[in-house]
């Protein structure tokens, strides 16, 4: 079953990512993570795309593939195109296919500075039209609640991710955010422009000051004067900055949820524990 007909099935599809290990650490540093993750019961954990070249590409599909045949979770391997040949997604796609993995989260990817990209691919859209023409996988997409940091409004970038729909993305992840007003907005000028598949809300519990504002300013979400005291108040104490930051994302999932938000997908950053955290406060609020 693809990740899209999740949503046919349950009230709320409830979601995980992760990312591979650094380049000097061993892939075996995910296993324990993934332990603790699948005793959380999630609908199905993305992978990020693998940096490095064909390595790095391999390791996203062998945890992928472990997802699935280890932990009997579905998984949603990333698949990035602005530095890749179609040559090289194709080997991508056929590292896919031995381990089983069914669902892609076709991106663009991140633009790197001092790197030429390739020309095969200009889109998120281009990609998303190529792997549907390969057949044999179900495809997702992002979005962006503030619109994409290259994109002149939002608007416009809206436009543009109903072409990713039209070309073949059945279900839509959001970039993380800070402000439910922000997506929520977003989601009716989506639907209000034809879009229907279902929109997933992309939450990041903030546990790094440092960390989450690279983030930021990557994905150009805004930051509320609710999030920015809280940074404020607590950046100089880890420990405060930790619980503040959970808090906060459990309160953004509340208020989704009381909304009708069609899932949330957590940026876990491999950290179990923030994980648990989360998903036990709102367990009973998932099912009702």
């Amino acid at each position: 079953m693809s990740i899209a007909k999740l949503f046919a099935q349950k009230n709320v599809v409830f979601s995980f990512e992760i990312f591979p290990p650094k380049r000097d650490s061993s892939i075996h540093t995910i296993w324990s993570t993934l332990e603790e993750l699948r005793d959380l019961r999630p609908d199905f954990i993305s992978v990020t795309y693998g940096a490095g070249g064909s390595g790095g590409r391999s390791v996203t599909a062998q945890i992928a593939g472990a997802i699935r045949q280890r932990y009997g979770i579905p998984p949603l391997a990333h698949l990035t195109c602005v530095n890749s040949t179609r040559q090289e997604v194709e080997e991508s796609l056929r590292q896919l296919r031995e381990e089983g993995v069914e669902d892609i989260l076709a991106l663009r990817g991140d633009l790197v500075p001092g790197v030429t990209p390739k020309t095969d691919f200009t889109y998120a859209s281009d990609l998303v039209d190529f792997i549907r023409r390969q057949g044999g996988f179900s495809l997702s997409g992002a979005c962006y609640p503030e619109g994409h940091t290259q994109a002149p409004d939002l608007d416009t970038d809206i436009q543009n991710l109903r072409r990713k729909v039209e070309a073949g993305a059945e279900h839509l992840i959001s970039q993380l955010f800070f402000d439910n007003d922000s997506f929520y907005r977003f989601a009716e000028k989506a639907r209000a422009a034809g879009i229907s598949v279902p929109i997933e809300a992309g939450i990041m519990p903030v546990v790094n000051a440092k960390q989450i504002l690279r983030m930021v300013s990557l994905c150009g979400a805004s930051l509320p004067p609710k999030f920015t005291r809280m940074i404020s108040r607590y950046e100089q104490n880890p420990a405060a900055l930790r619980d503040a930051g959970i808090a906060y994302a459990i309160d953004q999932i509340v208020d989704l949820l009381a909304q009708g938000v069609e899932g949330i997908h957590l940026y876990t950053m491999n950290d179990p524990d923030v994980a648990r955290r989360i998903s036990q406060a709102v367990e009973n609020l998932r099912e009702g």
